[in-house]
């Protein structure tokens, strides 16, 4: 056996070994599910006396397609006035302004208290706009709503009273539901993924009183917890996690509300939701970079520890992805796969897909139907991985910079809204090049394949489809965009 194709057999080996003990992760979060599935968090009933007060945190940037949506929301809520306080906390260069000053005015002379706040600049993006919100408000709870949610008139009532049945609870997150389900193919298999994490795995981490986090908006959190935990933080792309992770680490507890669903919209476009979830592999990375040894280092069990590993390290696993598909072209040229222990892969493989059915079927009586939509998103899935890996080598080596680049919201939510008409859509990045590559790679995989292992053949047609399908509908899209 050659230096080279030891050094391959080692490399797929780490990379198959990676990807499996990730995988596995997913059957003890299946299990635990399993167990505490009817054991939901019970809130008290409270009267207005006894409500604690709050302020919901509304960051915006450049949001003009739905901001007066979330402002009417806001002021249907259904609380006491004198303990509900809305700060818009602004950062937007455009128009966007004169539509949320519009609105806060019209429901300030409703009674709500609403303030429309713009700091000197933009400094710590969406950390920085809510930590200067703080110094601006002095409620019990703090909760936040990114710009496209739309949460329901009871929404507070169902939530907060949760944090007088315990002292000890940090945060009340509750689910993301979709308006958008039904705009195109992409959304749908966005709503596959998202369910799967609120429908099963959130409820199995919080119950499972493992760690978790806070999903960024639709969740309440304690004031005091952020105080303690070391306040809002633009270190990371992904504060929420961030600040989840020092105030569990404090001996804090989180409660995850299943039953309290907030609708928002899901990215209609790729260029855009490629764009969100390099900022979520980048930002949780930086996380696993940040936590990991204080994690290890804590007093929590050694479950606790393993499943708090996996959750920093979901987007971390994306290199070894992409290692394992280039890698498999060459070893198809050897008799390797022949002795390599690839079964507890493909073992492992299992977990994923079987978590994503139990998600739709918690959550819906349709679920075979919507789970027609699965191979859409493994090929998405699939062809994000030179994003996402990009994302992780920045985050572990510290570069590209720490830009918080967010997801547009287009507000197109039937089927009849156009895209194309809507501003704020993303053009494609040189990863679309590169995914057109990796596509052309896969093809010759797949001859190699053909030609030396057929039983691999199947494996390589999932990297043809979907790199072909990442960057051929990426390119698309902006052609359409340019027809504006």
């Amino acid at each position: 056996m050659t230096l080279i194709t030891t050094l391959l057999g080692l490399g797929y080996m780490l990379a198959t070994t990676v990807i499996a003990i990730y995988s596995a992760s997913f059957f003890i979060l299946m299990a635990i599910y399993l167990l505490k599935r009817r054991q939901p968090p019970i809130a008290p009933d409270i009267s207005d006396d006894d409500l604690l007060s709050v302020t919901l945190q509304l960051p915006i940037y450049n949001e003009q397609h739905v901001v007066d949506r979330l402002i009417d929301a806001m002021g249907n809520l259904d609380y006491p006035r004198d303990k509900l306080y809305i700060q818009v906390l602004d950062d937007s260069t455009d128009e966007t302004t004169d539509l949320l000053r519009q609105k806060a005015e019209e429901w300030q002379a409703k009674g709500l208290h609403i303030d429309l706040i713009r700091r000197p600049n933009r400094v710590g993006y969406k950390a920085g706009a809510m930590a200067y919100g703080l110094t601006l408000s002095d409620t019990d709870c703090v909760g936040i709503f990114d710009a496209d949610f739309v949460p329901a008139p009871d929404f507070l009532r169902r939530v907060m009273p949760h944090f007088n049945a315990d002292p000890n609870v940090a945060l009340v997150q509750t689910r993301w539901a979709h308006l958008n389900v039904d705009y195109n193919l992409l959304t749908r298999a966005q709503a596959l993924a998202m369910d799967q994490h609120f429908a099963i795995e959130q409820v199995a981490r919080s119950r499972g009183s493992l760690p978790m986090s806070m999903n960024g908006t639709g969740g309440i959190w304690r004031r005091r917890t952020i105080d303690e935990a070391g306040g809002w933080s633009a270190d990371t792309l992904t504060e929420d996690l961030d600040l989840s992770y020092r105030a569990f680490l404090k001996g804090w507890r989180f409660r995850y509300v299943v039953d309290v669903a907030v609708p928002g919209e899901v990215p209609p476009q790729l260029t855009a939701y490629k764009v969100q979830q390099a900022r979520w592999a980048k930002g949780s990375t930086q996380c696993f970079k940040k936590h990991l040894v204080p994690l290890l280092k804590s007093d929590l069990n050694p479950l606790q520890k393993a499943l708090g590993v996996t959750h920093l390290g979901q987007y971390a696993i994306q290199p070894f992805v992409l290692l394992l598909f280039l890698l498999t072209p060459p070893i198809l040229l050897t008799d390797m796969l022949l002795k390599l222990p690839l079964g507890p892969l493909g073992i492992a493989g299992l977990a994923p897909p079987i978590f994503m059915a139990m998600g739709q079927i918690a959550l819906y009586k349709d679920w075979y139907r919507r789970l027609l939509y699965f191979p859409v998103l493994i090929l998405i899935g699939t062809g994000m991985m030179l994003s996402n890996s990009r994302a992780v080598f920045e985050a572990l080596t510290g570069s590209g910079g720490n830009v918080f680049k967010r997801t547009p919201k287009f507000r197109v939510v039937q089927r009849s809204d156009a895209l194309a008409s809507k501003r704020y859509a993303i053009r494609p990045d040189w990863t679309t090049i590169g995914e057109l590559a990796l596509g052309v790679y896969a093809v010759i995989g797949l001859v190699i394949a053909m030609l030396e292992f057929p039983a691999m053949m199947i494996y390589m047609v999932v990297y043809v489809l979907a790199f072909g399908l990442l960057s051929l509908w990426s390119l698309w899209q902006t052609w359409q965009l340019s027809k504006r």
